[in-house]
Parts: structure tokens; C-alpha cells; sequence
């Protein structure tokens, strides 16, 4: 089905018969802007998806996970898995949307509404839950168990190591959970450790410390020893003391407002999706039933 053209008038001076200007009033069209619109913006969605549905699938088969799949430990809190989870159903719904859109396949775009419905829905009672949830410990109690995971299992993933170090030396400025005491639920951190000869023991990673003026290249060994007895240095200066799930808190209320328009700009393109396919579906059902 192709998008219909105007036919332009011959002149205002050339009179139609009634039976003519009668047709073209109840002449019907799908709307090119509406349908390329859709098409463009999923092509755009679908690519992206393709990106991060790669990248998550090349992690994985570098860390060797394919292979062996025993060697995951906490599987919602693994990057490379996230990444292939978001790229998966990003993809599947710019598949959706673009050929839906192209084609003019009603049940494509009638999917395609529908899974945007479900992932509104989904969001609505997420933050729903989070806000009637967030005086009663829910999210702190969360935060937590994925910090002692990372923190157990720092040096067996590497992704999980990158991402824990980022979190402490780039976007919270932290060290734990609750603070340095906690890396002494790594075996290599613990204090313990000691007698079987980890140089790390009592020691936190490199990311928990502090970076120091005009530094280019931050010392690797710069959080070794810092939490043995006697330690002759102030760790204030050394080392971020507070935990990351205060600094996340702190993060949140200082950064509320673009956190909440964020969320309300995502909600408002899903809701506008799924108007336009509506639309788009509409228009088409209004073509089909002139066949018959």
C-alpha cells in the first residue's frame, strides 16, 4: 500500500459534478510524515540496540561465559549480561517499529504498541514501588547485597571489577559499602590474608584513593596496607572513608530533579510511540476497509 498523493485542482473556475466532490471528501490517506516518522526513529533505536547487543555478546565471549556458564555468580549485576538483556529487547522493539512502520504490517505495529505499553506499565510500577519503598530500607537493603557480590567476587570478573572501580573513583568517590572496612570481604583484601602472603591484605583497591594533584597516572599500590593497625599516614587523605551506598543516597537527592525529568522525557517518547503506531494502524484498517 503506498502512501496516497493529493491531486492538485485544475483551476477554481472548473465546476465538478456532485458525485465527484463527494468521492474526493471521503477520500482517506496514510500519513507520510507519520509513517516515516516511526520508520526513522526505530531505524535509529534498532542500530543502537545492534551496538550494545554486540558489545554484550563480545564481553561474554572474551570472558569465556559461552563455554562455561557456571562461572557466573551474580547474574543481574553482570555488565556484559545487561548489555545483552537491553540490546535484546531494544532490538526486538525497533525490529518492530521500522518494519511495522515500512511495511504497513498491522500486527507488527499492533506488537509494537503493546510492548511499549507493557515497558511503560513496568516503569510506572517500578518507580512506584521505589518511592513507597524508599523509606522502609528496600532499596538500601538492594544496594547493599549487589556491593557485597561485587566486592566478593572483585578479582574473578573483570567487568564487575571495572564497573565496582568506576563506581568508587569516578562517580561516587567512595570505598565500600559502608566503608573501607568492607573490602575485607575479599579474600585478597582481608586482613586474614596475610599469612597465606597477599600483598593486597588489609589493603583497599586503587580506585578507593584519593587522586592527588597535577597526578596523571593514579599508583596501583596506593591502597596497599592502609587498614593495618598503625598505619602512619591520616587514611582521610589517602583514601575515600565514606561508604557508597551514603554517597549513592547523597547522589540521588542531589540530583532528584534531572533524574525525574529524565524519566519523564523516556515516558513521554514510549507514550508518544504508541500513539503514533495506534495512528498508523488506524489509518491503515481505514485503507484495507475500502477494498471490500
Amino acid at each position: 500500500m503506498k502512501c496516497a498523493s493529493k491531486k492538485r485542482e485544475m483551476g477554481s473556475s472548473i465546476t465538478m459534478p456532485a458525485a465527484v466532490r463527494k468521492f474526493r471528501r471521503e477520500i482517506s490517506e496514510i500519513s507520510c510524515c507519520l509513517k516515516y516518522l516511526l520508520f526513522a526513529s526505530n531505524v535509529i533505536l534498532w542500530l543502537s540496540a545492534l551496538l550494545v547487543l554486540s558489545v554484550g555478546i563480545w564481553a561474554w565471549s572474551e570472558k569465556g561465559m559461552f563455554r562455561n556458564i557456571t562461572r557466573l555468580h551474580f547474574i543481574a549485576l553482570d555488565p556484559a549480561f545487561v548489555l545483552i538483556i537491553l540490546g535484546g529487547v531494544t532490538f526486538l522493539l525497533g525490529f518492530m517499529g521500522s518494519v511495522g512502520a515500512l511495511r504497513e504490517n498491522t500486527c507488527l505495529l499492533g506488537a509494537y504498541a503493546i510492548f511499549l505499553s507493557v515497558l511503560l506499565i513496568a516503569e510506572i510500577g517500578f518507580c512506584a514501588v521505589a518511592f513507597v519503598l524508599k523509606d522502609k530500607g528496600w532499596i538500601k537493603d538492594q544496594a547493599t547485597e549487589g556491593l557485597k557480590a561485587f566486592i566478593r567476587h572483585y578479582r574473578e570478573d573483570a567487568d564487575q571489577q571495572n564497573l565496582i572501580d568506576w563506581i568508587q573513583e569516578d562517580w561516587l568517590q567512595c570505598c565500600g559499602i559502608d566503608g573501607p572496612k568492607d573490602w575485607d570481604g575479599n579474600n585478597y583484601f582481608n586482613c586474614s590474608s596475610i599469612a597465606i602472603g597477599s600483598r593486597e591484605a588489609c589493603g583497599v583497591p586503587f580506585s578507593c584513593c584519593r587522586r592527588r594533584p597535577q597526578e596523571v597516572i593514579k599508583n596501583k599500590q596506593c591502597g596497599y596496607d592502609v587498614r593495618k593497625e598503625g598505619y602512619g599516614m591520616e587514611l582521610s587523605k589517602i583514601i575515600y572513608e565514606k561508604g557508597c551506598v551514603q554517597a549513592g543516597e547523597e547522589w540521588m537527592e542531589n540530583n532528584l530533579i534531572i533524574i525525574s525529568t529524565t524519566v519523564i522525557i523516556v515516558m513521554f517518547f514510549q507514550i508518544l510511540g504508541i500513539c503514533f503506531a495506534q495512528n498508523l494502524r488506524a489509518d491503515i484498517y481505514t485503507q484495507k476497509s475500502k477494498w471490500h
